[in-house]
């Protein structure tokens, strides 16, 4: 089958790779058809994330028809349609009995090795890179899906490939962002990233309450997809984030911001922070929270602070006393996906929301997906999202 494929920094192709197979009877294999490229596989391709091995086959955000089915996969049947949760959960740890799905202890294999750096083992993620298990993405023509009969989504008739797609990570992960807000109506909440999350959690801070959303970038097109999800819109490149913020408010500053730019933010204020975001912007193992600390400026006193941004290891400077000393709360983690396919799910389908509405490009080959991934990291053409239909 085709598949894209990671052989180094900046290096994406489309290789002929060997078909899967069920391996465990937990499996099902199924037909491709629809994958997205997500803004944490540019992580991956900048180099960001250990133990990428090339020839590794990318891609989290997938979904398919039911081709094949593991003997103790009785949830699912031949010819299903699914959505497949980015992360594996078992059902049975105690993590999963928590309802911490992300955390779960027993889908990564390499569970050892991330332990090593994380303390502990956490939920296996489908391509992206052996510490979280190795296993082969769905940028591709077929995929296994492990434990498939705990996370799997099944498809209802009458909604579209792309209205549903995104219930694989970002529109989940845009959720639980708005979530950790503990919005309770009429808030004002500040938006670091105007990607395909950031702008689906404008949407979803609005339906939980909020009353206003600033959402902070500075491409315009990103700039314009926010404004159509209903946010007001800072252009960083502008003037100080922080005096616009304040402006904007009257002096009262947001009651809670997100980050979802993670590991790779650029930008500066101040002569000290252009100086440190140039050092980081130096080093690949230094990763850049410069979008953290200026969320974490603008946030009120006593306010939260939501970060579904990704970060892999060691970040550079963070402002630690600024947010020590205004009293502020940390809320972040991979997404808990099963708690919210299903509501989500159910948004959709009454017409609440489309998210198919952040979709820029299209193509019907994975030939066409190494230069995607460089028009989607370089911010060309109007690129916000690009899905990958590969069998047309």
């Amino acid at each position: 089958m085709k598949a894209l494929t990671w052989h180094g920094k900046g290096d994406i192709r489309c290789d002929s790779v060997p078909d899967p197979k069920i391996e465990d009877d937990r499996d099902v294999v199924i037909k491709v058809t629809a994958c997205a490229i997500c803004g944490s596989d540019l992580h991956l391709m900048g180099g960001f994330m250990p133990t990428m091995e090339s020839g590794d086959i990318l891609g989290h955000e997938t979904m398919g028809e039911v081709m094949e089915v593991g003997r103790a996969a009785t949830r699912l049947k031949v010819g299903d349609r699914i959505v497949v949760p980015f992360t594996m959960s078992c059902g049975e740890c105690r993590q999963c009995k928590w309802g911490n799905w992300s955390c779960c202890e027993r889908t990564n294999p390499n569970g050892k090795m991330q332990a090593e750096q994380f303390g502990y083992p956490l939920a296996g993620l489908f391509g992206f890179s052996h510490i979280t298990g190795g296993y082969a993405g769905g940028q591709a023509e077929y995929l296994r899906v492990p434990f498939a009969d705990v996370g799997p989504l099944v498809v209802p008739e009458g909604l579209s490939d792309e209205q549903v797609l995104f219930l694989s990570d970002i529109f989940p992960t845009a959720y639980q962002a708005a979530e950790n807000c503990g919005l309770k109506g009429g808030e004002t909440v500040a938006i670091w990233g105007a990607g395909p999350v950031g702008v689906l959690a404008v949407k979803c801070c609005l339906m939980l309450g909020a009353e206003r959303v600033i959402s902070i970038d500075t491409v315009p097109e990103r700039l314009a997809l926010a404004r159509q999800a209903g946010a007001e819109t800072i252009d960083f490149g502008d003037d100080s984030v922080q005096e616009q913020l304040m402006e904007m408010t009257g002096g009262k500053g947001p009651d809670a911001v997100i980050e979802a730019v993670g590991m790779e933010a650029h930008g500066a204020d101040t002569m000290a922070q252009k100086v440190s975001s140039a050092v980081m912007a130096a080093t690949v193992s230094m990763e850049r929270p410069f979008a953290l600390n200026q969320a974490i400026l603008a946030c009120r006193p006593g306010g939260i602070v939501s970060m579904p941004g990704v970060y892999a290891g060691q970040a550079g400077p963070v402002a630690l006393g600024v947010f020590m000393n205004k009293g502020l709360t940390l809320k972040t983690g991979q997404t808990h996906m099963l708690r919210y396919m299903k509501p989500l799910l159910e948004r959709i389908e009454n017409g609440e929301i489309d998210p198919s509405f952040i979709i820029s490009h299209r193509s019907t080959s994975l030939e066409d997906g190494p230069e995607l991934y460089k028009t989607f990291r370089d911010k060309q053409d109007g690129c916000t999202k690009v899905v990958l239909k590969p069998h047309g």
